[in-house]
């Protein structure tokens, strides 16, 4: 994945305001992804999801005139594999949602930067100086400080997101190197196909597999079988679609037309989205930890900014 910095897109205020949008579309995704877990098991919103999502995608695209050689462009190896690194993102993001607030969730996700900058640097040769190297270390030690790893008040399923950031890295690096051409409609519409073959092929395999005992029963959400869908459950089915198809096309725009380690930066905001959130909807108040940590992470943001004026 190599290529020359000058000849890609710089528009550092459009990727900003791109991915702030996006963070916050996000941010309403997951409110609706915790109050529905209870519901159905992941494996089935993933899939039917998809099933609402690709032909209400293509169907925007045909009125608009513009599904022509969208599918071709959705199948390249590139746009898949990208799809492949950021399915496997959510899925690790929303495996933990019910067992964690929004905010530690989302806290240990933003290790992604750490390997943005790595990426950026030593994949495609995008510049990182001092500051920006300065602000990875201490949005590190923000996460670390708000998830408390070795204390009662760290949980082991704070593991997955952080797991799910390394793919969010590649996904965004692949984006940035290889798919500068490719339209975003074909992304966002590569990213939801995969996404349904994955709710389709985990639920195969567990239907197969059929996990019994206390495995299936304490954790319902991620080994159960699937349920029945009421006209309410289908709602919200639609609901994410769109907003699945929403956040595909502007998360793609924002890496495309920025780079990866100022856009990742302002993902950040995304903490901010989400407690509140935990607040309003779900009545978690962040401790002094949480505070601490956010504001390193945001600090961190701010000092990886910097850097490109070095």
């Amino acid at each position: 994945m190599t290529g020359s910095v000058d000849t890609r897109p710089q528009n550092i205020t459009g990727g900003v305001l791109l991915i702030v949008a996006t963070a916050l579309t996000i941010s309403i995704q997951d409110v609706v992804f915790k109050f529905h877990s209870s519901e159905l098991t992941l494996w089935q919103i993933f899939a039917l999801r998809g099933v609402l999502a690709v032909p209400m995608l293509m169907a925007v695209l045909w009125l608009r005139g513009a599904h022509k050689g969208i599918l071709r462009a959705a199948f390249g190896k590139w746009p898949l594999l990208r799809s492949v690194f950021i399915t496997t993102t959510f899925l690790a993001f929303y495996a933990a949602i019910p067992f964690l607030s929004l905010s530690t969730v989302g806290a240990a996700n933003y290790i992604a930067p750490i390997f943005l900058m790595l990426l950026s640097a030593f994949v495609i040769r995008e510049a990182v100086g001092p500051y920006g190297l300065l602000g990875v270390l201490l949005g590190f030690a923000g996460v670390i400080v708000l998830l408390q790893p070795g204390t009662d008040a760290f949980s082991a399923w704070a593991i997955l997101p952080v797991a799910g950031a390394a793919f969010y890295a590649l996904a965004h690096i692949t984006t940035r190197s290889k798919c500068q051409d490719t339209p975003l409609p074909a992304l966002a519409l590569s990213q939801t196909i995969v996404m349904l073959s994955a709710g389709l092929i985990v639920s195969g395999l567990l239907v197969w597999l059929r996990p019994q005992g206390g495995l299936a029963q304490d954790y319902p959400y991620i080994f159960g079988q699937w349920s029945d869908v009421d006209l309410t459950d289908w709602l919200v089915l639609l609901l994410l679609a769109g907003l699945a198809i929403v956040i595909g096309m502007m998360l793609a725009g924002a890496y495309q037309i920025a780079p990866p380690a100022i856009v990742s930066t302002f993902e950040y905001s995304y903490l901010v989205f989400v407690a509140v959130w935990d607040i309003v909807f779900f009545e978690i108040a962040p401790d002094f930890a949480s505070v601490s940590g956010m504001v390193m992470i945001v600090t961190a943001g701010l000092l990886v900014l910097r850097r490109r004026a070095i």
